[in-house]
């Protein structure tokens, strides 16, 4: 019985791990395309960027660091046993989370207020090759923060699962792949943040 809990486990990993790999294939395509058109673009991506909000960005990149240290010690924390630790670092990644997409919706907000998004007349009448780039913010932020939504519905999932028993130190592989689906979304905003926001 423990050997085939065992095997559960590892293709649950597994499949976490194939599931991420698909990811990373999604976003890494956004990527490439931002680099192609940044490549023929240069000084239009640059102005645009200058656009964007560096305080947001910012805070938003302090936030994802601090959350993906949560669910990390939430992890181990688990592993040692300690529920109730367990439990208050989850409930501050989901706050975390909250916070990321409340800042991201007052951003987009304020761009939208200046007629900053796509199919717009203001962005039609940008130079050639910022409307690329803020056709590209969108899509690429819009993606991500859909991911950080799904994650955080994942983290309450596994929250509510470790209040109950259902989760606990013994079969924690909801916890620990929720945690990896959590990297990977902190993952893809380190790339999104200079690319879009540190352009020099």
């Amino acid at each position: 019985m423990s050997e085939e809990m065992h095997k559960d486990y590892a293709g649950a990993k597994l499949g976490m791990w194939l599931f991420l790999f698909t990811e990373l294939m999604l976003f890494g395509g956004l990527f490439i395309l931002y680099a192609v058109y940044l490549q023929r673009y240069p000084a239009a991506f640059v102005q645009a960027s200058r656009e964007l909000s560096l305080p947001f960005g910012t805070a938003n990149t302090l936030v994802l660091l601090t959350s993906s240290l949560f669910v990390a010690l939430a992890v181990s924390a688990m592993q040692k046993g300690q529920r109730g630790q367990t439990l208050a670092l989850l409930s501050a990644t989901v706050v975390s989370a909250a916070v990321f997409l409340i800042n991201k919706y007052f951003e987009w907000s304020a761009k939208i207020a200046h007629g900053i998004y796509p199919g717009s007349e203001h962005l039609k009448d940008m130079a050639p090759g910022q409307d690329v780039f803020f056709n590209l913010y969108y899509i690429t932020t819009g993606l991500h923060g859909l991911h950080v939504l799904i994650g955080a519905a994942l983290l309450v999932w596994v929250l509510l699962g470790v209040k109950s028993g259902k989760i606990g130190p013994a079969d924690n592989v909801a916890l620990e792949n929720s945690g990896l689906y959590w990297h990977l979304v902190d993952l893809v905003w380190i790339f999104v943040f200079p690319l879009y926001y540190l352009i020099l």
